[in-house]
This record gives structure tokens, C-alpha cells and sequence, in this order.
């Protein structure tokens, strides 16, 4: 069945106003059903947690149908599934736990390719442990991390590797499942950032070998709601800082103060969405065999449009594009010559295109890339909603700079 993205598109209230969302790294916008079930949540009536009145039990429902929904769309547990605000608070939560058990003569790998917020949570705890902090660098042009390199940074001494599913810059999807298999033959534990890799095609964190992953829910049309996704066993031998009468079960015990009921019926609902991409399922189906063809579909349509943004662009003189990875995700990330990124931006703004420019919180990227200092450069990432006439409008827009 074709992906059809006229029907996609009219579930999501906000591409009315006739702009081309092509901001979607930098969070989504919600379709229909997701912004119903919000504010039904809000119309039913919520508590807090653990009551005996039915508006806490609706509370608790929508929890653990929300850890169910993760699960499913990550092929974790729910057990296993931490909520929180966003991905960067839950990575420093653990940061902090796991920095409890370090201490000098102790090793944790970063790479340069990670949003800050998959680097600097373990630099900083690592330096309070006492702990050394080693590098996986990144081959340029291509973007992407040398297996070998990685390797040789990997030793008993490390603790824990931190390393993207997806780089939200240049959309490069590094070899995950090679890099956690080094870390767990060294016995240690691996982090992965799936922030930006969970919207743009099918997740299996078993067969990425991840200890944690890493997602947040408004990259994939939900609302702002963090999660990571664990093996509940690894999470019981961890004992997190809390407060005393709060709830010492996992996974429970890992977050912090009263989670947004509301927005957590939203992911739910969100994860719904995704399942629904492909098309009519069969009776049978399961919510997570619907969504691995959902994801599926997405993938395929939005390579498609990716193949032709990326055409044009490098087929413009003025246009240098960054990142060369045969696998990536429908990301582009591209400079003019001529004028600053914020002016890029600006044009396109005129023109109803939506695109973000800087560094987007990829530090240590843009400064391999030697655009941090200049402005970063300007990035357009297609997600499952965006269509070939949002695409042919950014590239006309650009292709007028150059006149």
C-alpha cells in the first residue's frame, strides 16, 4: 500500500496555516487524536497518583498505559520504561546515579558525532567522580564514527559508552549494535540517544544492545514528555537520590515529583498515530507489529523526499551540504555562501518555510564541522507529514539566494 500523506497531513491541525514544517528535529507538531486525548484526560478529571477516588485511578491507568505505548513503540518493557519532562533532566538523573559507582582509574567514551545532552551529563558526572572521559572522533566527510577508533577507547576501565542512534544534525545513524557489543564485552554499560533516530523509522532497543535509550515523545508528535527505556533488572540495582516517602519500586523510584497525566494520555495517543501509518492492519495485529510497519512506511516516504531535497541542494553552486553517511536519516544540514545561516533561515521564513539554523545543541558537531563559531549552518529535517511540495518550495527558496 502507498504511504498516503494527503490523509497523514489532515490529521495534524497546525499545516492548515500553510507553512512547510520542515523543523520537525527540532520537535513536531500533533495530529488530531493527540491533542484529544489531552484534553479529554483534562475533561474526565485527573489526581495524583495512588488515590482512591476514580479521578487518581484514571491517573494510574493513563501511566501505565503510557509505559505500555514506549514499550511497544521501542520493543522495551514496560517496567522498564522511566517518564520525565524530557530526554536531557532523565539522562542527568542517571548521569548522577551511575557516577555514584565511579571513581579514579574509571572510564566513560563520548563521541563528538551526540546532542550535547548524550555528552555533557556524563562529562560533568565523570568529573566529579574522578573519572577520565575518552572520545570517539568523527570521520569527516562522511560524518559518521570509525568502528575501529571507538574500539580503541574501550578497555576494562570503562564504565559506560554514550553514543547516538541518529545525529539530529546530520542525520548520520552510526553502528549502534557494533558499539554496544564492544562496551558489554568490556562489561560495561552503553547509553543510547534515540531522540532523533525513534521518528524516522522501526526501534528495537534489543537488537541495539542499548542498557538505556533514550527518546522524547514530541519528536515523534507527541507532547513534551522524556523517556528511557531499560532492562528492569539493570534499573533495580540502581538506587537513585529521592525523597524519602517516594515510591522505592522500579520504575517508579527513578522519577522525580508528579508526572503530566494529561500529556502522558497524549503519548499513548502518539504512539497510536505512528501504528496507524501504514494503513489498515490485519484483525490479528498487534499494536507493535502495527507500529513496526508504520515506522516502516514513514521511513520509505520520507527517503524518498529526502533523496530529492538532497539532490537539489547539491545541485546548487552556492550550496555546501554537510554529512555523507550512507545511512542517515531525512536530514539535511547545509550552508550558503554569502549569507549568514540566520539569514537563511529568515528568507525561507518569508517564503512559509519553517527551518532551524545554529548549532542545534550539537556543540561538539558543528565544531568538527568548523561552523560552530560562524553560525552553525541551517537544517531541514523531513518527517512522516512533510510532502514533495514542502520540499520544492525550501528549494526554491534557497535556489533565490543564489541569483
Amino acid at each position: 500500500m502507498a504511504f498516503d500523506v494527503a490523509a497523514v497531513r489532515a490529521a495534524y491541525p497546525a499545516l492548515a496555516d500553510g507553512y512547510a514544517y520542515l523543523d520537525g528535529a527540532a520537535g513536531t507538531q500533533l495530529p488530531g487524536p493527540v491533542i484529544d486525548a489531552i484534553a479529554g484526560a483534562y475533561r474526565a478529571g485527573l489526581g495524583n497518583t495512588g488515590g482512591a477516588f476514580p479521578a487518581s485511578r484514571r491517573s494510574d491507568v493513563i501511566t501505565g498505559e503510557c509505559r505500555r505505548a514506549v514499550a511497544d513503540l521501542t520493543g522495551g518493557v514496560p517496567g522498564g520504561v522511566i517518564l520525565g519532562p524530557n530526554m536531557t533532566t532523565l539522562t542527568y538523573r542517571l548521569a548522577r546515579t551511575l557516577a555514584a559507582g565511579w571513581g579514579p582509574g574509571d572510564e566513560v567514551v563520548v563521541t563528538r558525532l551526540d546532542h550535547d545532552a548524550n555528552v555533557r551529563p556524563w562529562v560533568q558526572a565523570a568529573a566529579a567522580a574522578g573519572a577520565a572521559v575518552r572520545w570517539a572522533e568523527v570521520q569527516l566527510p562522511e560524518g559518521d564514527l570509525q568502528l575501529a577508533q571507538v574500539a580503541g577507547l574501550i578497555s576494562e576501565r570503562t564504565r559506560l559508552v554514550a553514543v547516538t542512534a541518529a545525529s539530529n544534525l546530520i542525520g548520520t545513524r552510526p553502528d549502534v549494535p557494533a558499539i554496544t557489543a564492544l562496551a558489554r564485552a568490556a562489561g560495561a554499560l552503553s547509553y543510547v540517544d534515540g531522540v532523533h533516530a525513534t521518528p524516522h523509522g522501526p526501534v528495537n532497543v534489543r537488537a541495539l544492545g542499548a542498557d538505556f535509550y533514550a527518546t522524547s515523545a514530541y519528536k515523534w508528535s507527541g507532547p513534551h514528555v522524556g523517556a528511557v527505556v531499560a532492562d528492569p533488572a539493570l534499573l533495580d540495582s540502581l538506587a537513585p537520590d529521592k525523597l524519602v516517602p517516594a515510591p522505592d519500586s522500579v520504575p517508579g523510584r527513578f522519577e522525580l515529583g508528579t508526572l503530566p497525566f494529561a500529556d502522558l494520555a497524549g503519548v499513548t495517543a502518539a504512539v497510536e498515530h505512528l501504528a496507524s501509518l501504514a494503513g489498515p492492519a490485519p484483525a490479528a495485529a498487534t499494536r507493535r507489529e502495527r507500529i513496526l510497519a508504520g515506522m516502516a512506511a514513514a521511513e520509505a516516504h520520507e527517503q524518498a523526499l529526502f533523496g530529492v531535497l538532497l539532490g537539489g541542494l547539491d545541485a546548487m553552486d552556492h550550496v555546501t551540504t554537510y554529512g555523507k553517511a550512507a545511512r542517515r536519516t531525512a536530514t539535511a544540514y547545509f550552508t550558503v555562501a554569502g549569507a549568514a545561516p540566520r539569514q537563511v533561515a529568515e528568507h525561507l521564513a518569508r517564503r512559509r518555510v519553517n527551518v532551524w539554523d545554529g548549532d542545534n545543541y550539537a556543540w561538539e558537531l558543528a565544531g568538527v564541522l568548523g561552523l560552530r563559531d560562524s553560525g552553525g549552518a541551517v537544517r531541514a529535517g523531513l518527517v512522516h507529514y512533510n510532502d514533495r511540495s514542502d520540499v520544492d518550495r525550501l528549494l526554491a527558496a534557497v535556489a533565490e539566494l543564489g541569483r
